[in-house]
């Protein structure tokens, strides 16, 4: 778990310039990210206005460089697979080789919104950004399944996907992403009752129209974190 103090160093900026305000009980919000450009990053300054508009939660955030996920190598899967589909109790090497996989799916089961931050490779998530889905998409935690079907868990639990691209991904183009769609689907899947996504598209086309792109972009999150 780490807390990144560059971003909420931008927090109080962003609140005394807006007028959104999140009423109710205080929320435990987790924000995940990977954000390897840094200042640099499109997708930070998404997220730097996202903090802007929350209030007083409670925020934190797991940053994906600095605590990378275990990858489901062979010696994972088959503890996995002996844990959650088998009942099996594990040996304490088993166990080790699971533990940061729950460390990082008891984070989430906590929240009670998840804000993911990236940025799109190659048409879909980074490597990283997918290996933390593949780390708290966990049987009988997160979801389950029975003569039914699927069934997600973590219900009543809200995401907000932030995303940057230097491409456009309508129209004709809307096929090639699998970006945007998996991370939804993945947070669906999962049983969380509301998943949103604002992505700031066609950076690299359009670099002209970036400013714009940003303010509609603000409006956007603005207007989904206020039923938050």
């Amino acid at each position: 778990m780490i807390i990144d103090i560059y971003l909420f160093e931008h927090i109080l900026l962003y609140r005394d310039s807006n007028t959104t305000t999140m009423e109710g009980l205080n929320m435990n919000i987790l924000a995940v990210t990977y954000l390897p450009r840094e200042e640099r990053s499109h997708t930070r300054n998404l997220l730097k206005m996202a903090l802007g508009h929350l209030g007083t939660h409670t925020i934190t955030t797991l940053n994906l460089l600095n605590t990378p996920p275990d990858l489901l190598d062979q010696e994972r899967v088959m503890a996995y697979i002996s844990r959650d589909y088998l009942g099996n109790d594990l040996t304490e090497a088993q166990k080790n080789l699971l533990a940061k996989m729950d460390s990082m799916t008891n984070q989430l089961c906590e929240a009670d919104a998840v804000i993911l931050a990236t940025p799109m490779y190659n048409f879909s998530v980074p490597a990283m950004v997918k290996a933390w889905f593949d780390s708290v998409m966990l049987k009988g935690r997160t979801w389950d399944a029975s003569a039914d079907g699927y069934r997600g868990l973590l219900q009543g639990k809200k995401a907000l996907v932030l995303m940057s691209s230097g491409g456009s991904y309508d129209g004709p183009m809307a096929s090639w992403d699998h970006a945007m769609s998996l991370a939804k689907q993945e947070f669906t899947f999962m049983g969380f009752s509301s998943v949103d996504g604002v992505w700031l598209q066609g950076i690299n086309i359009m670099p002209e129209r970036l400013d714009e792109k940003r303010q509609a972009a603000e409006q956007e999150i603005a207007s989904v974190l206020a039923s938050w």
